[in-house]
């Protein structure tokens, strides 16, 4: 027996129950052919010796927003915290950039303005362009005066992919633009910002999914769930499939808006039809899954609650849809054949998912369809069993529960008393549910190192202020839920999340024994995909064991673009 490639002397994590740990991998073709000791490894054409370094299953994450990668023809606002830095960024860069039409920004907080909502006349004088900027979780818009007029808000006209909010006692447009993403993600609200906003043309997404993708496949992911594609957006990875341009695997969750009616499910059905009966014989782009919406986010207070917010009297949030029409919606699709993938942060948005997950499987006679949770910020104690038993997977992010992003709005919204509901990483998996983890990309940083720290740490990235810490998780269980939870929650622990002969050979070797960093996991933060391997290709190597190849991580921070200081939350 001979194998195309073998890589020896490295500590190899399989979570294969029959051998958890190796010490060689041999590869043939796209699939493992070997796994076990140097000693009876079979010849290879290629030898990676690496020396003692972890090597694990590559790192499937589960929520991955590739399209709203970081567009390096706009303003970034990460770490901007005031209305004078904000002011000052966006007018240097319409200063520099007298070629674009329209100065468009991306990730400003709520809090730039104390007290209030940013507003158009926060932005007058910047420049005498139209201005459009997204706020970090994606769920708002703010705009200037010229913005409004050339979109006709100002003169009282309504747009679809937002709801412009207005003045109670004038009528007229603030500036302020709420249920943005949801509305943008629908067939009429991404036709009118492709028409009107120059940052969301077909080119300039492409451009961000291929950045994010690069991204991805360096830092040791082989596959990215990308959980919410609009249908007029699916092209966009077809497209780079066709370039070989997916130098690791995507599946891609297909987007549900409220509202959408038979006709518009029968294009979902025809759309996945369509794509498995053209499907890439190597596997690199899925489609299926659809996403939906529970309820909101905590920070607005939007988020559906059991009880009233803490600092908000009376105010329990809101279900995305009206009453409990969530529980038809998905009964609906789970009788289509799709599993679903339903933002829920609040815990009555948490409980409706579930509870539409269980009529689903009770009137369909549903088994093993595995609809997932995502976020499951905010969990009830008489929920968390449910996960389990109705074999729903709980899709989570590590990075969100770190205290320098939830201290101050998400603390104070939930109050103390229901701090111990937070993020339950430990919890769900003792319970035996399973529990996917994942980035959130861009919301929170891609590198699932800082995933890996956070979950054992529950601290901000500087190692202060370590919060609810019984609910952290330690290294090897955290690589387990990147890897054969998330497998699993995909229906593809068949071909990967374990190393064992036969799977996919998907692997990532690191720049060390990430065990080393077990009991001080600061030093996760100091390392890297040293190689990734997709499908038995090298997808990524920095260098030191094989060649350097094109799968390069931009830095966002050193190129300008900036990760360095990330907020919540979600979508």
């Amino acid at each position: 027996m001979s194998v195309d490639t073998l890589i020896t002397g490295a500590r190899v994590r399989t979570f294969d129950p029959a051998q958890p740990w190796a010490e060689t991998v041999g590869i043939d073709g796209d699939r493992i052919a070997y796994v076990g000791p140097a000693s009876e490894a079979p010849v290879a054409r290629r030898t990676v010796h690496a020396e003692g370094r972890l090597l694990t299953p590559g790192i499937i994450d589960s929520h991955n927003h590739l399209l709203l990668g970081f567009d390096e023809d706009a303003v970034s606002l990460e770490g901007a915290h005031t209305l004078d830095e904000v002011r000052r960024r966006i007018a240097e860069f319409a200063a520099r950039r007298a070629d674009l039409p329209w100065i468009c920004a991306e990730n400003a907080v709520y809090s730039i303005v104390e007290g209030r909502r940013p507003n158009a006349a926060d932005l007058a004088g910047v420049t005498d362009r139209p201005v459009f900027v997204t706020t970090y979780d994606q769920h708002s818009v703010w705009l200037n005066a010229q913005a409004l007029q050339v979109l006709g808000i100002a003169d009282g006209h309504d747009i679809a992919w937002g709801r412009p909010e207005r003045d109670a006692a004038t009528g007229a447009a603030t500036g302020w633009v709420t249920d943005f993403y949801t509305s943008a993600m629908t067939i009429a609200g991404l036709a009118e910002l492709q028409r009107d906003i120059p940052m969301y043309s077909p080119e300039r997404r492409y451009r961000k999914l291929l950045s994010s993708i690069r991204m991805a496949t360096a830092s040791g992911i082989t596959t990215a769930v990308e959980p919410q594609v609009p249908l007029a957006e699916i092209g966009l990875f077809q497209r780079a499939l066709a370039a070989g341009e997916l130098t690791s695997r995507v599946i891609t969750a297909l987007f549900h808006p409220v509202g959408a009616d038979g006709a518009f499910r029968q294009r979902l059905v025809e759309a996945v039809r369509e794509a498995a009966s053209d499907a890439d014989a190597e596997g690199m782009l899925r489609l299926g899954p659809l996403k939906l919406y529970a309820d909101d986010v905590i920070e607005p207070h939007t988020a559906l609650m059991l009880e009233d917010y803490a600092n908000r009297p009376g105010v329990r949030g809101r279900p995305s849809y009206p009453g409990r029409e969530l529980v038809e919606v998905i009964s609906e699709l789970d009788r289509l054949g799709f599993q679903t993938h339903t933002h829920a942060t609040g815990d009555a948005g948490i409980r409706l998912a579930l509870d539409a997950i269980e009529q689903a499987g009770r009137r369909n006679g549903t088994v093993d369809r595995r609809h997932g949770v995502v976020h499951v910020e905010c969990l009830h104690p008489d929920d968390l069993p449910r996960f389990r038993q109705l074999g729903v997977t709980a899709a989570m992010q590590p990075r969100h529960c770190s205290p320098d992003l939830v201290a101050g709005t998400w603390m104070e919204n939930i109050g103390e008393d229901r701090w111990s509901r937070a993020w339950r990483f430990r919890s769900l998996l003792d319970s035996g549910a399973t529990v996917a983890f994942s980035s959130d990309w861009q919301v929170g940083e891609m590198d699932p190192l800082v995933g890996l720290y956070s979950a054992a740490t529950r601290a901000g990235l500087d190692g202060a202020e370590a919060w609810t810490t019984g609910e952290s998780v330690g290294l090897d269980r955290s690589l387990e839920a990147y890897t054969v939870h998330g497998a699993r929650a995909w229906h593809a622990e068949g071909d990967r999340g374990r190393l064992r002969a036969g799977m996919l050979a998907d692997l990532v070797v690191w720049s060390d024994d990430l065990y080393r960093h077990a009991e001080d996991p600061a030093g996760l933060l100091d390392q890297h995909a040293e190689l990734t391997v997709v499908g038995g290709r090298f997808a990524h190597s920095a260098g030191a064991l094989a060649a350097a190849t094109g799968a390069r991580a931009e830095d966002p921070v050193a190129a300008g673009i900036g990760v360095g200081d990330q907020h919540v939350h979600t979508h």
